[in-house]
């Protein structure tokens, strides 16, 4: 499973992307942030609020109860404004 990460996220974690062996027990994005705030501080820190983060899986925008399987992309990235 590909993680990737933007902006704030990038520079808060410390990298744009890592490659994660998909557990059965992640049934959803809630599951697999749970993982990855338990991964190391910056992961905590960095997805500690999820209002200040958008998800999308396999390039569409998502929810938290969106459900993954192994072959997902999953990127975390701030929310996107206009101007």
């Amino acid at each position: 499973m590909k993680i990737r990460y933007f902006a704030w996220l990038r520079e808060a974690i410390g990298t744009n992307s890592e490659d994660l062996t998909y557990n059965p027990d992640w049934k959803n994005v809630a599951d697999l942030v749970a993982f990855l705030r338990q991964k190391s501080t910056a992961h905590h820190q960095a997805l500690k609020d999820m209002t200040l983060v958008r998800v999308a899986v396999n390039y569409d925008y998502v929810d938290l109860d969106h459900p993954l399987t192994a072959s997902d992309e999953v990127a975390f990235f701030p929310p996107v404004t206009g101007g």
